[in-house]
């Protein structure tokens, strides 16, 4: 079986390559959902794409001069932008490459290369302040790369929109090495050659290099760290390791961090079990997560964790508390340990969920919404969809998605009182 991340398989002829998937591009938009000889992943962001806008789409600019700048000057990625230029710089002064970055969200903040090269980008948008996510601009390497989190290339006609098929690019994410959290893209867009094992490989030692180079030039933390949302299970960083702990443990951290006052074994059996407690199975499970803390971390009698820990859900709870909604939905990257059903968890992350929602909903603001309906666990929110449309009542995206997610909620209704 081929790379699926790679564009073209050893054999295939680039040009044949073009006239199949140009012929899959028009079968997919005539209404065939799977059009034939497709890489499944292609597939699948044209199926997503096609949920937000159309095939001649032009990817909106949203940050322009003074915002711009302040925003990109401020963002993690500002700092290894010397190791992008140096190791794709290069390419990026041929003529026939463009080097890109973009922040989680697709908005690219850096573009660069030979001016004429940068022109013919400009046409389709492809410039600093433009949106490219899925939902703004369809199949894309930068675009795809964050809403799969894989290094990948784009190649010519497999683009959703037809303004970028005369381009291919490679792709890779770049994640924030002390919380796993993206933080953006880096991209290599140019002709069809660039469909070759050696682009892909380039832009992913790029982006390993500027993790490596974040993770050493972060300061010393004086606390441990716990990222739970978006996760089943959290990962721990302490003294420069990272543990990644199982379910029970989780729930046991995660419990202690909102309780910085202590909790008796059985109101952490309660958290974890709720009625159906079971004191011995509690106590084994705190022993055990006693010993990978380590006893200077965790105190007993009550239960308590002895230092101060840093948890990305308080992260964005205290973002809220300051009314940054924008910088709270982008430090959300999911609910709190969502497969856990453990009752003090459930409540948790109930209350984390509905406080970023309502103020989402509150803010009124077509990116913030934007962002959210585009999201996995923001996607059938009918509500949410229901906002946007009133902000945006010439867009039929969401005239449809309004209208489906009504007659879908009506016939489980039905079905819900006919059982």
């Amino acid at each position: 079986m081929g790379n699926p991340w790679l564009a073209l398989t050893p054999g295939d002829d680039p040009a044949e390559r073009i006239r199949q998937v140009g012929h899959a591009h028009e079968q997919f938009l005539a209404g065939k959902q799977r059009p034939d000889r497709m890489r499944a992943i292609v597939a699948d962001s044209w199926a997503r794409s096609a949920a937000w806008i159309g095939a001649d789409t032009t990817a909106p600019i949203e940050l322009a001069d003074a915002d711009l700048e302040a925003y990109r000057s401020a963002h993690p990625l500002a700092r290894v932008m010397p190791i992008f230029r140096d190791l794709l710089g290069g390419l990026a002064e041929d003529g026939d490459h463009i080097l890109a970055v973009c922040d989680a969200h697709g908005r690219l903040l850096w573009v660069e290369g030979h001016p004429s090269t940068l022109r013919g980008a400009a046409s389709m948008n492809f410039v600093p302040g433009a949106r490219w996510d899925e939902a703004h601009a369809g199949t894309n390497a930068p675009g795809t790369a964050l809403a799969v989190d894989h290094a990948l290339q784009i190649f010519a006609t497999e683009h959703f929109t037809h303004p970028v098929q005369q381009w291919t690019c490679a792709a890779a994410p770049v994640h924030d090495p002390a919380t796993g959290r993206l933080l953006g893209a880096i991209d290599v867009t140019g002709g069809d050659h660039l469909a070759n094992p050696h682009s892909l490989a380039l832009v992913r030692a790029t982006a390993l290099a500027a993790e490596a180079f974040l993770r050493g030039s972060e300061p010393p933390r004086e606390q441990p760290v716990v990222t739970a949302l978006g996760r089943d299970e959290a990962m721990l960083t302490i003294g420069g390791k990272r543990i990644r702990l199982g379910r029970r443990h989780s729930e046991l951290l995660v419990l202690l961090t909102v309780h910085p006052e202590g909790r008796t074994g059985d109101q952490l059996g309660f958290d974890l079990y709720g009625d159906d407690v079971n004191p011995v199975t509690v106590r084994a499970e705190l022993s055990r997560l006693r010993r990978i803390l380590g006893p200077e971390l965790l105190d007993s009698r009550p239960y308590r964790l002895r230092a101060p820990v840093e948890v990305d859900f308080g992260t964005v709870t205290r973002l809220l508390e300051h009314g940054r909604v924008a910088e709270a939905l982008s430090a959300y990257p999911g609910a709190l340990l969502p497969t856990s059903d453990a009752p003090g968890v459930v409540r948790l992350r109930r209350r984390i969920d509905d406080r970023l929602r309502g103020a989402v909903l509150l803010a009124r603001d077509r990116r913030l919404l934007q962002t959210w309906l585009s999201s996995p666990w923001g996607a059938d929110d009918l509500q949410m969809w229901e906002a946007y449309a009133a902000l945006a009542p010439t867009d039929p995206i969401a005239a449809r998605r309004v209208a489906e997610l009504h007659r879908e909620y009506a016939f489980c209704n039905v079905r819900a009182t006919s059982t």
